[in-house]
């Protein structure tokens, strides 16, 4: 039975609680229970190896996954000039417009995009204005902290996590399987 094309959505996971990326995931893997097409892109994230990026292949061709972006900025180490950072964003940003484009998937993922613009690398009336030239059958889905206002007023469902509590508040670092 093949899905009749329906409007997409744009959806933003923000705040400071865990489970923004996890959310978008999870949509992932409902949606590959209903055989639609993926693509995830994830900014910022760089070379750093997450249980995800494993996990991901086993979803088979209906998931796509680029990581693009040279790592986190400004923080664990980074030393690279914010300049270099901007560019890798660019690109990243032209490779999602194509890939949203394409005609190829359902969903597209935009993985701490929204750190992205905080951050400056890409200014936010870009990404408006991938969100608005999309085609209206792609869902698009946005992550990361401190979602500008003007991408949350455009949005369809915003939720934003909320962090109450956190193993990290007592010293205990992150955790394979379960934070990366």
């Amino acid at each position: 039975m093949e899905l009749e094309p329906k409007k997409g959505m744009v959806i933003v996971y923000t705040g400071d609680g865990k489970g923004k990326t996890t959310a978008a995931l999870g949509m992932c893997v409902r949606a590959v229970g209903h055989n639609l097409k993926i693509c995830i892109l994830q900014f910022v994230k760089g070379t750093w190896k997450y249980g995800e990026l494993e996990g991901l292949k086993k979803l088979g061709p209906n998931v796509e996954l680029h990581v693009v972006g040279k790592g986190c900025v400004g923080i664990l180490g980074d030393k690279l000039p914010l300049e270099e950072h901007r560019k890798e964003a660019e690109a990243a940003l032209e490779l999602a417009t194509e890939k949203i484009n394409s005609e190829k998937y359902n969903i597209v993922i935009l993985d701490e995009i929204n750190v992205a613009v905080k951050l400056e690398l890409i200014p936010v009336e870009r990404v408006l204005e991938l969100i608005e030239s999309r085609p209206q059958e792609v869902t698009l889905v946005l992550t990361g902290r401190a979602a500008d206002p003007q991408i949350v007023k455009v949005a369809d469902l915003v939720t934003e996590m909320l962090d109450i509590k956190h193993p990290y508040q007592l010293g205990v670092l992150a955790m394979k399987g379960i934070d990366y």
